[in-house]
């Protein structure tokens, strides 16, 4: 074997064992309040950090003034473990569900997407950050896979919203008359599990 051969099979060996790591790295379910909770078969495989703001806008509401701040839905940028973009969160129409518009993640690499809906939610001050948006376990209402078939999403089945910093509604006082149909961007930060 040549000098040179001997050498490209020391790189690649050694950029296997490197990458041996992170191919047996495996997601563990977060401690969650009661209730938010994932049983039975399922399991955690994608795991991702968002930032970006929760969204309100001034408008009529059946309170004692006759407005409030109405949430329109997130807007936020998931970065995985590398700090690298995986995903986009935004509300759009899920077509499982006659067009209902609901929370929906994206995946940045195969565009595949999914929709989700609340099944219920914690503000816990055991887990919960003070003025913070609470904590929830979402279940899944519609996948798509992406447009050159990507599946990363395919088979999710729940997702958790952990580890909450901001987000609140703006305090109903400051949606007046002066301000209706105006809209506040609030910045929030989460951790959002999938599971399968």
């Amino acid at each position: 074997m040549s000098r040179k051969v001997f050498v490209c099979l020391v790189a690649i060996l050694a950029s296997a064992l490197s990458a041996a790591p992170r191919a047996q790295e495996q997601i563990v379910a977060p401690n969650v309040p009661a209730g938010l909770e994932v049983i039975g078969p399922y399991k955690p495989f994608l795991k991702a950090h968002a930032v970006g703001t929760q969204n309100f806008i001034c408008a009529p509401a059946a309170t004692a003034s006759g407005l409030d701040w109405l949430f329109i839905g997130p807007q936020a940028t998931l970065f995985d473990t590398d700090l690298e973009q995986s995903f986009t969160h935004f509300q759009s129409k899920n077509p499982e569900k006659a067009d209902a518009i609901q929370a929906t993640w994206q995946h940045s690499r195969d565009s595949s997407a999914v929709w989700a809906t609340r099944h219920s939610g914690s503000l816990d001050p055991l887990y919960v950050a003070p003025n913070s948006i609470e904590w929830l376990l979402l279940d899944v209402s519609g996948v798509q896979y992406g447009l050159t078939g990507g599946d990363r999403l395919a088979r999710s089945a729940f997702i958790q919203r952990i580890n909450t910093l901001g987000g609140v509604k703006p305090p109903s006082p400051e949606c007046t008359l002066s301000t209706l149909n105006s809209r506040r961007l609030v910045s929030y930060e989460a951790d959002y599990v999938f599971y399968r």
